[in-house]
């Protein structure tokens, strides 16, 4: 199954599939998947009211957030809608059987036209921040990520990236360790942000076979509205 259509509704939510176990959401930049410090409504309320609205449920809706993306990031994100699909997702996730690709936005060309990154990440929680080595440090963890540039627009590059490990930071702290930072990723060496605050990195496409079906689903996420991701014509 592929999916680019988006259904709109009431609560603004790009919706590229539900059934009565998962729903899929696009992301925008600069939601937030679940509550977090800021206090701001999370993605996965949203999510809660659309469902409540469409289906008139009573009382409190079941909602399993099985995973994340940072909130300056675009894309897919995949909920449980039933407490027999959330561990099921969860296990999927935990075994990597799910395969992701995302496209990002870069200025500088990486040394290569396609590659396989492999770094130690160590992660600094105040600074929310994860450093790339070479080596193996202290409390780091190994990342490996295979990107090629599928595109060259007139001031970037579009990268292809999937991802063989899931770190905190992984894509945006390796593409900035070749020297091949994302658009607007200040936090990782980009020169200026971007005018919303997002940065260009986008979960595109999503693999994985449903928890309770006998159904594989492959789903694709349409990138931002914006005029840079708009010169795309590979979509």
């Amino acid at each position: 199954m592929n999916s680019e259509k988006i259904l709109s509704n009431k609560h603004n939510l790009q919706v590229l599939y539900e059934d009565n176990h998962i729903i899929v959401i696009n992301k925008r930049p600069g939601d937030i998947v679940q509550g977090d410090k800021t206090g701001d409504t999370p993605l996965s309320e949203h999510v809660k009211e659309y469902i409540k609205d469409k289906y008139d449920k009573p009382g409190k809706v079941y909602l399993g957030v099985v995973h994340r993306l940072d909130r300056p990031t675009s894309g897919i994100v995949i909920f449980a809608r039933t407490s027999k699909a959330l561990p099921r997702l969860n296990q999927l996730f935990k075994d990597r059987d799910a395969q992701k690709t995302y496209w990002a936005l870069v200025k500088n060309m990486p040394p290569k036209e396609e590659d396989t990154l492999i770094h130690y990440l160590k992660r600094n929680p105040k600074q929310n921040k994860s450093y790339a080595h070479i080596k193996e440090v202290p409390e780091s963890k190994k990342a490996i990520l295979d990107y090629k540039i599928i595109q060259k627009l007139d001031n970037y590059f579009l990268l292809e990236i999937a991802l063989h490990t899931g770190r905190h930071h992984q894509i945006r702290s390796q593409l900035s360790v070749i020297g091949s930072p994302i658009k607007g990723d200040l936090k990782y060496g980009f020169d200026r942000s971007n005018k919303d605050a997002s940065i260009s990195l986008h979960a595109r496409k999503l693999s994985f076979k449903h928890p309770v079906k006998d159904l594989e689903l492959n789903l694709v996420a349409p990138v931002p509205n914006d005029p840079i991701w708009n010169a795309i014509n590979i979509l």
